[in-house]
């Protein structure tokens, strides 16, 4: 059993990729605690929000994944909720919420294994604080221990105390899994067939070259002083972790490699990526044309099946809520009518009971005579009216009943239609994921087919006319003519696009392999020169050469008798020195003078000044169009 623990933020990319069908051939959420939400992406959203609105924690999750060893055969679920209940308490998250979540998926021999996960929320909410989770890594190896001395499970020899045993089964990193996973090729190999082109080069160019044929490019790393190989997919590694001798150090690398493949003349990572992916282009394109190019159209069909249940789903929801809505107004409307017939039946009955005991005769005259009659009216209607008041306020509760009633239902239906369309965002999402997770597995598996072809990989040639090669120092060149004489075009570039003459560079590099010694620089200076923009006057001293040259002009025709000289104008002779002008002293300098020397009697204060320049100002006068 091998546990992996940490915690984490990004619940919903934790989540979308816990509900990843591609990589998994089944899913089983098996439990959802302390949320309301019934899948993870809502679940991790409540969590999120609770972290966001008590702390400032951003890593508000621990994830743990429990691998356990098929061989030894399967857990039950009880003996997985033991292992999560021990762990939740030695890591002090007890009662926390969780999710759990079975994964079972082919192994890389074919074989059907079945994982765990368990997601907690570190957020205590009484205390409004993150659970700290110390030494967790200790804590998890201590708990697989005890779990596997009570169920008498093997564990792996990582979990021996021993330092030797530790470095010998020390786990690869993330990286140099994904690199196993996407090339077919393991740590190991590459280990060997580096170790292998070590040991049986003896220069520095027979390494390159032997290392070539793998698949493999030198490349300055990214701290300028060490070596690194980089492969035809654009992985990087560094070359004394692909030897397997202790003895081997950087050093003794650089030593043999010598001083043409020294860091400082190898490319860069980046420029050995850009060469990897022009090959890679290269090689997966050939690929491509040799295979059907046929897609498996399972995920398609099931994403298919999955998105129209989705959406069955949905629909039926509307449909319930329509039939809800329509069935509430009914009962509504028929309270409020039965509340109004129950008024006017009362109100007929009255008036039928007052009909029947109305005086007739002498008695209705004498009531009208004495004003019993009168007095009889007045009562009635002050009962009618506290009846009708009575009638208002019940049909007023009634109404408000009703409208709470209808509130009540349509914010539980938002949150009805709220949940569904998260349901359906999430569904893109793990759609998306599950798209990205076919299109690795399909570039995964041309790899593996285009490498199953090769040694180890295909070989890292590169065509003659590129820009540059793995096995070329980069400062080779550097002192050559036609290195000086393309970095002035460039340089001049620029700065204009000027006319090029084929004859004259055909002439330069003619005379260039004729031996001449400093065909190199003339040539470069001609190009210089040819490729150098012309200046462009000023406009004020361009109108200053036209009104001159027009003048000249007038006065020659003058002279000739309005006759047109078909000889060549004379050239202006050479123009005069211009005259600077004197910088002028600041308004200040000058009023300070103009005080000092003016008598005292005649210096004006800043008040009169100001009023003095205030009387001279003229009034503006607005532009009319219509003058």
């Amino acid at each position: 059993m091998i546990p992996f623990a940490s915690q984490r933020g990004g619940g919903q990319d934790l989540a979308t990729h816990l509900m990843n069908a591609h990589d998994n051939e089944q899913i089983e959420l098996f439990q959802v605690r302390g949320a309301v939400a019934r899948d993870l992406h809502g679940a991790f959203a409540e969590w999120e929000a609770l972290a966001t609105a008590l702390t400032r924690c951003r890593q508000y999750l621990c994830s743990l994944s429990i691998n356990p060893d098929e061989l030894q055969g399967r857990l039950t679920r009880e003996q997985y909720v033991d292992y999560i209940e021990r762990a939740e308490t030695m890591l002090g998250l007890s009662g926390q919420p969780r999710a759990v979540i079975f994964h079972i998926k082919a192994d890389e021999r074919g074989r059907m294994r079945e994982h765990c996960h368990v997601v907690w929320s570190r957020i205590d909410v009484d205390q409004g604080k993150a659970v700290p989770l110390s030494f967790f890594k200790e804590k998890m190896m201590t708990v697989t221990r005890e779990f596997a001395r009570d169920h008498r499970l093997v564990l792996p020899p990582g979990y021996d105390r021993q330092a030797d045993e530790l470095r010998r089964n020390r786990q690869l990193s993330g990286y140099d899994c994904i690199k196993q996973k996407e090339t077919g090729i393991s740590h190991e190999d590459r280990m060997a067939a580096v170790t292998d082109a070590w040991r049986r080069s003896d220069s520095g160019r027979a390494f390159v070259n032997a290392l070539a044929d793998l698949g493999y490019i030198f490349a300055r790393g990214r701290n300028k002083t060490r070596v690194v190989l980089v492969d035809v997919y654009g992985h990087t590694t560094a070359l004394t972790r692909l030897i397997d001798d202790p003895s081997v150090r950087a050093r003794h690398v650089r030593d043999f490699l010598g001083a043409e493949y020294a860091p400082e003349n190898l490319p860069s990572v980046e420029d050995a990526q850009a060469l990897a992916a022009q090959r890679r282009k290269l090689v997966e394109a050939f690929e491509s044309d040799r295979c059907d190019g046929e897609q498996p159209d399972g995920p398609v069909r099931q994403q298919t099946t999955r998105r129209e249940e989705a959406e069955a789903q949905a629909a039926l929801l509307r449909r319930q809520q329509h039939d809800e809505r329509v069935q509430l107004a009914a009962v509504h409307k028929s309270e409020r009518q039965a509340l109004k017939e129950s008024y006017m039946a009362a109100q007929r009955r009255i008036r039928l009971a007052r009909a029947r005991r109305r005086p007739r005769g002498l008695a209705a005259f004498l009531g009208r005579v004495s004003g019993v009659a009168l007095i009889i009216r007045k009562i009635q209607r002050h009962r009618d009216r506290r009846r009708y008041r009575a009638f208002l306020l019940v049909r007023h509760a009634i109404r408000q009943r009703q409208q709470q009633e209808y509130d009540a239902l349509t914010a539980r239906h938002e949150l009805q239609s709220a949940d569904v369309q998260r349901r359906l965002r999430a569904l893109d999402k793990v759609e998306q994921r599950e798209r990205d997770s076919l299109a690795q597995a399909a570039r995964r598996e041309r790899r593996h087919r285009i490498n199953k072809r090769h040694t180890h990989m295909p070989a890292f040639a590169i065509a003659p006319g590129q820009a540059a090669r793995a096995d070329m120092p980069s400062g080779r060149y550097e002192d050559s003519a036609l290195a000086c004489e393309l970095a002035a075009a460039a340089a001049l570039l620029k700065h204009g696009k000027p006319h090029m003459s084929l004859s004259g560079a055909f002439a330069r590099v003619s005379g260039s392999e004729d031996g001449d010694d400093d065909s190199g620089e003339s040539g470069s200076r001609d190009l210089a020169a040819q490729w150098k923009r012309p200046r462009r006057p000023h406009p004020r001293k361009r109108l200053c050469r036209e009104f001159d040259r027009s003048a000249s002009g007038d006065q020659d025709e003058g002279e000739a008798g309005g006759s047109r000289s078909e000889g060549p104008k004379p050239s202006p002779g050479p123009k005069p020195p211009r005259r600077r002008r004197k910088k002028r002293p600041p308004r200040e300098e000058k009023l300070s003078a103009k005080r000092s020397s003016a008598a005292p009697d005649e210096r004006k204060t800043d008040e009169d000044q100001a009023r003095q320049k205030k009387r001279k100002r003229r009034p503006r006068r607005d532009f009319d169009p219509g003058m």
